[in-house]
C-alpha cells in the first residue's frame, strides 16, 4: 500500500491529518508490480491540531473549506482502512506495509491518529515500511520525489504535487518501476 499524507506541520501528536490517499499495488503473474487503485480523504483537524501557517502554505490547503468534505480523523481513517484491510485479507497478509517517500512521515501520522481515535487494530505493520527515498537514491541517485520520479521517466507536475492523491500515485509509480526493473535473483541471500 503506497501511501501519502498532508499534514499542518511536521509533529505527528500535535499537527493536523490533513489528507490521506493510498494507492494499492497488485502483482502479476510475471512478477511485475502494477498500480491498481486509489483511496483518498479529506480529513478535519482534531479538537485542539496545531496548523502552522507555512505549512498550509506550501500545501495550498484550507483545513476548513466545507467543499472539502471533510470527515472526522476517526472515520476518515476507518474510511481509507476498508480497502487495505479487504487487499490484506485477500493476500492472506496479517498486515498491510507501507510504501512512502519518507515513510517514517507518513506511517508517524497514522499511528498518531490511529491512536487519538481508539482503533484497536491498524492494518499497517506498527514500525516496517518500504522507503522510496533510499529506493531511488540507490537505484537512481535521486532522493527527491520530483527528481526521482523524473529520473525514472515518469512525467511530473509541480502543479499538482503535494495533493495526497497525486503523491501516492506519483510515489506508486516510482516503487512499481523500481521494483520492476530490478534484476531478478540480485540481492537473494545465499549461505556458504
Amino acid at each position: 500500500m503506497v501511501v501519502d499524507v498532508e499534514t499542518a506541520g511536521f509533529n505527528a501528536d500535535s499537527d493536523a491529518l490533513l489528507e490521506i490517499a493510498a494507492t494499492l499495488v497488485e502483482m502479476d503473474e510475471q512478477g511485475q508490480l502494477h498500480i491498481d487503485t486509489t483511496h483518498a480523504v479529506h480529513v478535519e483537524p482534531f479538537a485542539g491540531a496545531n496548523l502552522e501557517k507555512k505549512a498550509l502554505e506550501f500545501n495550498g490547503i484550507d483545513p476548513y473549506n466545507p467543499l472539502r468534505g471533510a470527515l472526522p480523523e476517526s472515520e476518515a481513517l476507518h474510511e481509507i482502512f476498508l480497502p487495505i484491510r479487504q487487499a490484506v485479507k485477500k493476500h492472506g497478509c496479517q498486515r498491510a506495509i507501507l510504501v512512502g517517500h519518507n515513510a517514517f512521515f507518513d506511517l508517524g501520522f497514522i499511528n498518531a491518529a490511529v491512536k487519538r481515535s481508539g482503533i484497536k487494530r491498524n492494518p499497517f505493520h506498527p514500525f516496517s515500511t518500504f522507503d522510496t527515498v533510499s529506493l531511488a537514491g540507490v537505484a537512481l541517485g535521486q532522493t527527491v520525489l520530483a527528481k526521482a520520479a523524473k529520473a525514472a521517466g515518469i512525467a511530473w507536475d509541480g502543479k499538482k504535487a503535494h495533493s495526497a492523491i497525486y503523491d501516492a500515485e506519483g510515489t506508486a509509480e516510482l516503487f512499481c518501476r523500481i521494483v520492476n526493473a530490478w534484476p531478478a535473483g540480485t540481492g537473494s541471500a545465499q549461505s556458504d
